[in-house]
């Protein structure tokens, strides 16, 4: 699968996995909220897979349109048996939402915890990065999937630590982190998701129980919201207040 946005990132050997983004020589503005999302391609997202796609090119494309656009850096993965970076931290003018349509093929198992590891530890080390510049710093990470991990070598308490890390580490003003469970109509998968909302300790769980087109319209506007009132807190010292799905 081709790699989406610029060819220009700087590639970063850190945390378990490395990640790529924008040279900090190339940024103009002097303050940044770092959104990831991590979307789901597993076996199971078949049928539902263009819904998916098309809440992402919604995000960017309203991302693009909002006043805090130059404030934003975007990173995106997407994981099934294994997880990988489809772009790293981009500026929103590198990228075109069309370029998400064929991102998620649906085949394999579930990598969550690895591509949620990978996710916030990336965010930790450029947020880092950033503030030992003098950026002003903070970051905004969404996990999608419609269930449980099967696979990953890495642990929920793995991605509890790289959460905690996230702030006490002064490597961001602060982390809001979003689980959203899809398509969830087996209670097994949701006890499951729950055990890992509570033992990671995102700051938000959302469980939807289909993942039909107006479902995921409203996850788009939902996730827009989000980034937007996170990236308005920016230099107020702590998180934005959750938006209400």
């Amino acid at each position: 699968m081709p790699k989406l946005g610029s060819q220009s990132l700087q590639q970063h050997n850190a945390g378990h996995f490395g990640f790529s983004a924008a040279k900090i020589e190339d940024l103009g503005a002097t303050e940044y909220t770092l959104v990831t999302i991590v979307a789901d391609r597993s076996g199971s997202t078949h049928g539902f897979q263009q819904n998916m796609e098309a809440v992402l090119k919604e995000v960017i494309g309203a991302c693009q349109k909002s006043p805090r656009a130059d404030n934003l850096l975007v990173r995106y993965i997407s994981f099934s048996s294994h997880h990988q970076e489809e772009h790293g931290f981009e500026l929103l003018s590198s990228l075109v939402p069309d370029q998400y349509d064929g991102t998620l093929p649906p085949a394999g198992s579930t990598s969550l915890f690895d591509a949620s590891v990978d996710a916030i530890e990336a965010s930790n080390n450029y947020g880092k990065q950033l503030t030992d510049q003098d950026f002003d710093v903070n970051g905004i990470v969404f996990v999608i999937t419609d269930g449980e991990d099967n696979i990953s070598k890495t642990t929920a308490n793995q991605v509890k630590a790289a959460l905690e890390q996230a702030v006490k580490g002064e490597n961001l003003e602060s982390m809001v982190s979003v689980l959203i469970g899809v398509n969830v109509q087996d209670p097994y998968v949701a006890a499951a998701l729950n055990d890992f909302n509570n033992t990671a300790g995102f700051t938000q769980y959302v469980e939807l129980d289909n993942a039909n087109k107006n479902t995921l319209a409203k996850l788009a506007q939902f996730v827009s919201k989000s980034i937007s009132s996170q990236s308005q807190a920016l230099g107020s010292g702590g998180p934005s207040q959750s938006i209400v799905f």
